[in-house]
């Protein structure tokens, strides 16, 4: 690895680690002018964390299942099996290895199993990653455009600030093919994409439609998840407030971060559920038991199942190695 290839991931590791410290430090800095929180004990609560658990669980399928329809169409010799293992994988390792790099681990760790390029199962994963953009594009614009104005949902500006955002990163991305083209390097970097970009193109089709369908099924599950954390927190959302609030957080997500989104994650939620009437302790209560059902269970699957069928850490830094890029 080059100089330059390694003061780039220092760079970007120093601008996440800055990012979410000052993300965290404003969390940090409100909850301690709240009294503590109190979490429930009762069997009521306990049967909603659990249920929060299995809805968590059933999307987490639904994502393997994803991914593997993905492979599938794409000629890809993956199992469902390990589609639906290294899904967990890289979430494990999204929620401890910094920039998303879980998305790259459980390419990685398929390469040899396939015997295909890494490029090309990255290039799956980036069809994903389209598929949830897709997904939550259809909750803002519903949000924005007011088709769940039975809800009171606050935050228009927010979401439409959003949209902006990611109106400019298409902007942004449209004037570097401009420049790309000028340089007569279009050609080349075309070649270079081209496996990533095959997986994407395949949306383009019922095949496609079909899944995203499945995207928002998958969020809806997600939302399902918040609904019942919320219960247990002793806070009542409607199923269309917590799609609000889960769109808020993943909008914060594409914020560089540490891994486990630290600071980015908590402020989101105390932000979405503070716009809804929630605030003080009981706010705060709601985002630890958040955090504990979305990241801590699916971490340690996530590493037992790297350990015990892909050969733990060791493995993946030989498959990064071994496997054509």
């Amino acid at each position: 690895m080059t100089r330059t290839r390694v003061g780039r991931r220092n760079g970007l590791a120093a601008l996440q680690a800055a990012v979410s410290l000052v993300a965290l430090g404003a969390v940090i800095w409100w909850a301690t002018r709240q009294e503590a929180p109190s979490f429930p004990r009762t069997g009521e609560a306990a049967a909603a964390l659990l249920a929060a658990l299995g809805i968590y669980t059933a999307a987490t399928l639904a994502r393997g299942e994803r991914w593997y329809r993905i492979l599938e169409h794409g000629g890809f010799a993956a199992g469902r099996a390990d589609a639906y293992r290294l899904t967990v994988v890289g979430y494990m390792g999204n929620n401890v290895l910094p920039a998303r790099s879980g998305d790259l681990l459980r390419a990685f760790l398929l390469a040899p199993i396939t015997g295909r390029r890494k490029r090309e199962l990255l290039g799956t994963v980036v069809a994903e990653r389209l598929l949830d953009a897709g997904a939550l594009v259809v909750v803002f614009a519903a949000i924005v455009l007011g088709l769940l104005n039975e809800a009171e949902i606050p935050g228009g500006q927010t979401v439409l600030l959003g949209a902006g955002g990611l109106a400019l990163l298409a902007a942004l991305g449209l004037a570097a093919a401009v420049a790309i083209r000028r340089a007569n390097a279009l050609e080349r970097v075309r070649a270079a994409l081209r496996p990533f970009a095959a997986p994407s193109r395949a949306l383009a089709s019922a095949h496609g439609a079909g899944l995203l369908v499945l995207s928002l099924a998958i969020w809806a599950l997600e939302s399902g998840v918040y609904v019942a954390v919320g219960h247990a927190a002793g806070i009542d959302l409607s199923p269309v407030e917590a799609l609000y609030v889960v769109a808020l957080t993943n909008l914060f997500a594409l914020v560089p971060a540490a891994p486990g989104y630290v600071g980015t994650f908590d402020a989101a939620v105390l932000f979405a559920v503070g716009s809804l009437g929630e605030r003080g302790s009981d706010a705060l209560a709601y985002l630890v038991l958040l955090r504990f059902v979305l990241f801590v269970p699916i971490t340690l699957v996530g590493l037992a199942f790297l350990v015990t069928r892909y050969g733990g850490w060791s493995r993946f830094r030989a498959a990064r190695l071994e496997t054509p890029g």
